[in-house]
């Protein structure tokens, strides 16, 4: 196989995985922020729904591939949901910290995908297709983070790093 399709492959994978990761996240804080942060749950109800559209981008790639998901979906799923459940018990300003650091890892991951993928791959139009709604989210939580200080910085940086190393490690399974 073409180290190109490789790469396709496995970055198609990944990103199915990490929108299955996303939405756990989201599922997991909606469910504490009802009483923490009430006046998010629009919000991230919002989020949830276009991460639940972008997995179904990526699940028809992997099926018109033939692909089964990536070994990391359900650590995916399991790892969000429970970084949804402490984010949202610290409240508003972790909740969208924590959006706006998995989203920056996110966008960044998939710009360097769409440089390493061919114009006519199906999976560089998956990508496209999510760009604007992950910047979106990326810019809206922006907004409620702002003065975060050393918690904030922490928090950034630990839910970077996590997100970094599932990314890493699913390209590897």
């Amino acid at each position: 196989m073409h180290a190109n399709t490789q790469f396709s492959n496995r970055a198609m994978k990944v990103n199915h995985a990490g929108e299955q990761g996303a939405i756990s996240i989201y599922t997991g804080q909606i469910f504490v922020a009802r009483l923490t942060a009430s006046h998010l749950v629009p919000e991230l109800r919002a989020f949830r729904a276009h991460e639940q559209e972008h997995r179904t981008i990526f699940h028809d790639v992997l099926e018109r591939r033939g692909l089964p998901r990536c070994r990391s979906y359900s650590l995916c799923a399991a790892g969000g949901y429970a970084l949804g459940i402490a984010t949202g018990l610290c409240g508003a300003r972790a909740i969208s910290l924590t959006t706006v650091a998995v989203e920056r890892v996110v966008l960044q991951h998939l710009r360097h995908q769409l440089t390493m993928l061919s114009d006519d791959d199906d999976a560089a139009g998956a990508i496209k297709a999510i760009l604007r709604d992950e910047q979106e989210h990326h810019d809206q939580a922006s907004i409620h983070a702002q003065g975060s200080g050393m918690f904030g910085r922490m928090l950034s940086a630990v839910v970077s790093g996590a997100t970094e190393s599932v990314i890493w490690l699913g390209m590897r399974l």
